[in-house]
């Protein structure tokens, strides 16, 4: 393959000033504004990812910079992705410190919390197929293409010099840095201490080669007593905004925090029977998950990639390959360090501008850490293949798989705290201290805006608990949650979501998006108070190995 076949396909031709090119038309913000970069910048709070590692080994440790190598070419790709290449040539031509961090948080000219608004002159709008497609491809062009891999998720799509529609895998597109990223995986297989995540590292190298990661997956559901984990690889969808179908390289560093891990295992040999207590008729629930599922904490010591871009992940639910989480479940990592930071600079704030007094005081981390980390569980129950045979809730559902199963996740993960407590399983904080602390934590999310599948998630959730009651508003925009409608609305909520997943129901849930994804103008007042506030809207990190305590 040409290496300016590559070129072709990264480019975002009509979007972006491409490599050495001059665009004529100017932007929106280059016409009629000028941006206020530094109070751009300062919606991002600095934190600075540390953990103690005095417990690891030499070789722990030596392995640990091996990583970081190896998680910053996975960051490298993740911009030839989202940006369409020339990550250099783009921020070096930024002259202002405050646009450069801006772009450099965004990975890109567009603002993922303000619905891709271009905030740096000379680009257009960020076309919703980003790198993985091209431009002038049209939904219907890509529909009657009879290629096989045209959907895989390792796949870029590409016109040829006879225009014509091409594949290329992965491994083809970003050879250099993938070889290079396998190399340092196989060498720190040799100094891992736990045998499982050293095969792990082997069979991932080999995945990153191959573009097939269903070994390497079932062999990373084994890794339960390692002190050091690595996510690495195309991992979500959420950037393809096209179709949802192409994954997106990222990577997290991970050091095991052991004993919160061990107050979370008891919760793991529940999971089959909690997919029989979801409030949906029984054949939305005949699925049963993988019994081999992980539940562990983990100070996050690196984020790259998908991950690191504009709102930060802060647990982790995977594999997403169906096939694995039937056989074997998934592995749901909490991200510890990450969750206090956006509860102390984040939540705690926002209760004090919208919540009633008298509720603040059911604001505690251990539910906000709760509320996550049952949000992942509930990743892994429900239903992942349409009822009609015709393939998997992801396919179906396309570009709007992504939306409607965070607002899945959210909605049962809710539901599946009160089953815990009122089975006597689950005393962490009380129902009232996680009903108050998820209303807050909507209000954090939602301001991710109608561009994020997370910040979509909310206001369907948002818009649909208003309707049921479920909360109150008073005069002074102050909220309270009434919590016998609240959870009756969760229950309703989530059966609603797994009939729409379970039928496959595409132009359905595109409506349903369309029509309750939205923030409507009371919500809007109250989240531009909180903006008023100054409280920001996500975090940014100061991150290396350098940071770490020994």
């Amino acid at each position: 393959m040409k290496i300016r076949h590559l070129a072709m396909t990264l480019a975002l031709a009509t979007a972006l000033v491409s490599c050495g090119e001059k665009q004529e038309n100017k932007s929106c913000c280059e016409q009629n504004c000028k941006e206020d970069y530094a109070a751009l910048a300062n919606q991002y709070a600095k934190v600075t990812l540390t953990t103690d590692i005095s417990h690891l080994s030499q070789n722990e440790v030596k392995m640990l910079d091996l990583l970081f190598r190896a998680g910053t070419y996975m960051d490298d790709i993740y911009w030839h992705e989202n940006l369409g290449g020339c990550k250099n040539e783009f921020l070096n031509k930024i002259e202002d410190t405050n646009a450069r961090k801006y772009a450099e948080i965004n990975y890109g000219p567009w603002d993922q919390l303000d619905n891709r608004r271009v905030f740096i002159p000379g680009y257009g709008p960020k076309p919703e197929g980003a790198g993985f497609y091209p431009t002038d491809m049209t939904k219907e062009e890509f529909e009657a293409w009879d290629n096989p891999d045209k959907t895989s998720q390792y796949t870029i799509v590409y016109r040829d010099d006879n225009g014509q529609l091409q594949t290329m895998w992965y491994h083809e597109a970003f050879a250099n840095k993938i070889n290079k990223t396998a190399a340092l995986l196989m060498e720190a297989s040799e100094l891992a201490a736990d045998k499982e995540f050293a095969n792990y590292l082997k069979l991932r190298a080999q995945a990153l080669l191959t573009d097939d990661y269903f070994a390497s997956d079932m062999a990373w559901m084994d890794v339960r007593n390692n002190n050091v984990d690595f996510v690495v690889g195309p991992i979500e969808n959420y950037t393809d905004g096209l179709f949802g179908y192409k994954a997106a390289h990222e990577s997290f560093i991970l050091i095991k925090d052991q004993e919160w891990t061990k107050k979370l295992s008891r919760y793991v040999s529940l999971l089959p029977e909690l997919q029989t207590k979801l409030p949906v008729d029984a054949k939305y629930k005949q699925e049963k998950p993988g019994s081999d599922a992980d539940l562990a904490a983990y100070d996050v010591i690196f984020y790259g990639g998908d991950c690191n871009m504009a709102s930060k992940t802060i647990a982790i639910n995977l594999p997403n390959d169906e096939r694995v989480q039937l056989q074997k479940g998934t592995r749901k990592l909490q991200l510890k360090n990450a969750m206090q930071a956006k509860f102390d600079k984040i939540v705690v704030p926002i209760s004090e501008v919208l919540v009633a007094p008298e509720a603040r005081q059911n604001i505690k981390f251990e539910a906000f850490f709760s509320n996550v980390m049952f949000h992942e569980v509930a990743h892994g129950l429900g239903i992942k293949n349409t009822l009609d045979g015709k393939g998997t809730v992801r396919h179906a559902l396309k570009e709007q798989y992504s939306a409607l199963e965070e607002a899945k996740a959210d909605i049962l993960g809710l539901f599946l705290v009160t089953k815990l407590s009122e089975m006597g399983e689950y005393k962490n904080s009380t129902l009232e201290e996680n009903y108050t602390t998820f209303m807050a934590g909507i209000f954090r999310s939602v301001r991710f805006g109608a561009a994020s599948a997370h910040g979509k998630a909310n206001m369907i959730e948002f818009n649909y608990l208003a309707n049921e009651g479920a909360f109150t508003r008073d005069a002074n925009g102050l909220y309270n949650i009434d919590f016998p409608k609240m959870k009756l609305a969760v229950e309703k909520l989530g059966g609603a979501i797994l009939v729409a997943q379970g039928n496959g129901d595409y132009e359905f849930v595109k409506n349903w998006i369309a029509t309750d994804g939205v923030i409507k103008p009371e919500l809007q007042k109250d989240l531009d108070k909180i903006a008023g506030s100054g409280i920001p809207k996500d975090i940014w990190y100061e991150m290396g190995i350098e940071y770490l305590k020994r």
